[in-house]
């Protein structure tokens, strides 16, 4: 029997594209997130935004939590009050998970990034990844080289045809 594609090809991905040009990403982690009703169906008509965000380790509690992503409010809630569009919001992730993120993070200039909001079997998923800052140069290197690629691409494809 063929197996199922677990994700929709119907429902949005929302991709944090500034991450992979800011960071440079070591590992990275698929999460479950804690929302409301109102923010999931605001995220499958893809208003929500992952370029402010990052994920943070609390160590008292040992739980992770997401800050500044911004889920617009969902237009037709009945909600007498709409949520905080860049409140705290709690990921969902195993203990051990949690404890190798932690340990990641203390190392001077990493940080836990979002890096793609996606949904798998109607729950919506964060991709997460620990990433260490680029310098300038690291920057205009990967923008040089993503130029190249995409001239040498073009020539390879006039030379087929």
């Amino acid at each position: 029997m063929a197996k199922k594609n677990t994700k929709s090809s119907g429902s949005p991905r929302i991709v944090n594209r500034k991450a992979r040009h800011d960071y440079e990403i070591l590992e990275t982690l698929e999460v479950g997130i804690a929302l409301l009703g109102s923010e999931v169906k605001s995220i499958r008509q893809s208003q929500a935004s992952l370029a402010e965000g990052f994920a943070r380790v609390e160590p008292a509690t040992m739980e992770l939590f997401l800050y500044n992503v911004d889920i617009a409010p969902y237009e037709h809630a009945r909600l007498a009050e709409p949520p905080d569009r860049q409140r705290k919001r709690k990921l969902l992730a195993h203990k051990r998970e949690i404890e190798k993120l932690l340990g990641h993070t203390t190392a001077k200039g990493t940080t836990i990034v979002p890096l793609a909001m996606y949904f798998v079997r109607g729950n919506v998923k964060l991709e997460i990844g620990v990433g260490r800052g680029k310098k300038t140069v690291d920057k205009r290197q990967t923008i040089q080289k993503r130029d190249t690629d995409r001239e040498i691409r073009r020539r390879l494809a006039r030379k087929v045809i």
